[in-house]
């Protein structure tokens, strides 16, 4: 699939969630699978550019490695990497059956860009401006974000709340199309409310003004998360239009995944909160879409030092204090579906320093490989068969189901 002149690797895209897709998490995400990662939406107001938040957030020039030497450093930790080498590289941690066998390497450096930065605004000559600004900065590609539901940016006219005034879409297409030489993507809603979607009209004019490819969650301003998904309407949008066309919107599982693209016909999907909890999700997604069976889940030993060296990164990213408060938020997602985890975020809540935080993180993760060599999820999606579209929760893991999956992959 590409995006103007950018060929994809795969079809499993990140989602550009705004206080949660910071370039940190792109990079693990990315190295995971994600074959596109969206940088989390910006204002288009100059007046905000120099604002520590809208600064950090379109730091995309470091969208490439960053040397961990550089992290280590800075913040004075020991590097995990040379410790893992003293222990035998590519080797898991002894578990309760002895050590095993060598991990394949699945997960590593993040792939370079292509650079996307997602900008939100009502006023098209504003948008325009901060398009220009942001390729000047270096971004590949400019995403308009019409898709976002949350009360404060609606009350701006800005997000979803776009999608009531149709002349105003066309304006700001128009406009940000105009005003750069680099591919320009929309990310929308199905329409303000379920009475009124208006997603096949907005996605057709978006195609005529330029737009090369459409983001559509299934949900509708009105719905915010709630509810479910329809997936009817990113289907229809795909039978009026060429471009290409991704579909969001509770997407948890490479089965759902697989179904979600056979109803909708779409070229691609994009997932959201799930990556939060499981960031290969994208690599176990893209393996079931190729060759139709589940890839071998994980090892602990696998995703440690990529998990590790995202927390190192995400330090150095916000700095103190704020680097502490905000990976808060991003390890109860890791671990508060794991066994242990619960106890972990307790201790986690309770460290306000970036040193304890990766200091817990690191031993929860070296105690869950001392149980086993996979994660042990107390609560987890089920896998959707037939045509199901809906996540039910999954009775908790047995010992017996836990030596099952071990035997399976080992």
């Amino acid at each position: 699939m590409k995006i103007g002149v950018y060929e994809l690797p795969n079809r499993v895209f990140a989602a550009p969630m705004a206080g949660i897709a910071d370039r940190p998490l792109r990079r693990l995400w990315r190295a995971m699978g994600a074959g596109y990662a969206v940088g989390e939406m910006t204002t288009a107001d100059p007046r905000l550019r120099n604002s520590a938040k809208t600064s950090r957030r379109l730091r995309i020039d470091a969208d490439t490695d960053v040397p961990l030497e550089a992290v280590f450093a800075r913040r004075g930790i020991a590097s995990q990497m040379e410790s893992l080498a003293s222990a035998g590289a590519g080797r898991g941690p002894a578990g309760p059956a002895g050590p095993s066998a060598p991990t394949p390497a699945r997960f590593g450096t993040a792939p370079d860009g292509p650079v996307a930065v997602q900008l939100a605004g009502a006023d098209p000559a504003m948008l325009a401006d901060a398009a220009r600004y942001s390729v000047d900065l270096g971004a590949q590609i400019i995403d308009i974000n019409m898709g976002c539901p949350v009360k404060k940016v609606c009350n701006s006219a800005c997000g979803s709340a776009l999608l009531r005034d149709e002349a105003l879409v066309a304006r700001i297409i128009e406009a940000v199309v105009a005003a750069v030489d680099v591919p320009v993507t929309l990310k929308l809603r199905t329409g303000w409310s379920p009475d009124s979607r208006n997603a096949v009209r907005i996605s057709q004019m978006a195609e005529a003004a330029g737009i090369q490819m459409l983001t559509l969650h299934g949900r509708t301003r009105a719905c915010g998360f709630g509810g479910h998904a329809e997936y009817d309407t990113i289907a229809e949008v795909k039978t009026r239009v060429a471009v290409p066309v991704v579909a969001n919107g509770d997407i948890d599982s490479p089965e759902k995944a697989q179904l979600v693209l056979a109803h909708t016909g779409a070229d691609a999907v994009m997932i959201g909160r799930a990556a939060q909890e499981r960031p290969w999700i994208f690599a176990e997604i893209d393996h079931y879409l190729r060759l139709g069976m589940r890839m071998a889940p994980p090892s602990i030993a696998e995703v440690q030092p990529l998990l590790l060296q995202h927390l190192d990164e995400h330090y150095l990213h916000y700095g103190e204090p704020m680097g502490a408060r905000t990976a808060r938020k991003r390890i109860h997602f890791l671990a508060r579906k794991l066994r242990g985890g619960h106890e972990l975020c307790d201790r986690v809540n309770q460290t306000d320093d970036y040193a304890g935080q990766r200091r817990a993180f690191e031993e929860f993760l070296q105690e869950a490989a001392a149980r086993g060599r996979f994660f042990e999820y107390i609560e987890a999606a089920v896998p959707v068969r037939g045509s199901e579209l809906a996540r039910r929760p999954s009775p908790e893991n047995t010992p017996e189901e836990i030596r099952h999956r071990e035997l399976q992959w080992a």
